[in-house]
């Protein structure tokens, strides 16, 4: 599923217009965004939690020369599926 057809999926369940089912999906990942990026996390119950995790600067190679590269530390975004979302994947 792509945006386009999130954002139908959410205007057909909600009753709202596609612009406004558009705009409640966009502020959703938004508001995620902003939240991570100032270093917070996202908890929602029986759906799962959006966090940043540190990535420490290591050393990897290139596959095609075998040279040495380094790598930059960096944050990354995490999301862990809460028991809901499981429960409901394997049902």
């Amino acid at each position: 599923m792509n945006k386009n057809e999130l954002v139908s999926a959410v205007a057909e369940k909600a009753g709202l217009s596609k612009a406004d089912a558009a705009s409640a999906v966009d502020a959703v990942f938004e508001t995620v965004q902003g939240e991570l990026k100032k270093g917070g996390d996202i908890r929602l119950a029986g759906f799962g939690s959006f966090s940043v995790s540190r990535r420490e600067a290591s050393k990897g190679r290139n596959p095609s020369t075998g040279a040495e590269v380094d790598i930059p530390a960096r944050n990354v975004p995490k999301f862990s599926a809460g028991k809901g979302l499981k429960d409901a994947v394997n049902s």
